[in-house]
């Protein structure tokens, strides 16, 4: 029963979740971008030989998966109600 709950739920906030992560899409970038400096920061490039730029790669990672989650919400999800 609690599944069948969840499950009707998520149907019904389903669209209005992706139309938020849309819509703070830029606010959510920008905190990554501080968060991912702060790692970019501490990594010393010696040790490693080479100097990854961790904003733009950490960016196209974070926008590809927004749009994966955007894309989950909103495309037609198999009847998974009948579990």
């Amino acid at each position: 029963m609690r599944r069948l709950i969840r499950e009707v739920t998520f149907q019904l906030v389903r669209h209005d979740l992706a139309r938020f992560l849309q819509d703070h899409e830029a606010e959510m970038i920008q905190i990554f971008h501080e968060e991912i400096q702060k790692i970019d920061d501490e990594i010393d490039e010696e040790a490693m030989f080479i100097d990854i730029k961790m904003v733009p790669l950490g960016e196209v990672v974070l926008k590809a998966a927004l749009r994966a989650i955007r894309r989950f919400l909103v495309e037609k999800a198999p009847d998974s109600l009948d579990d």
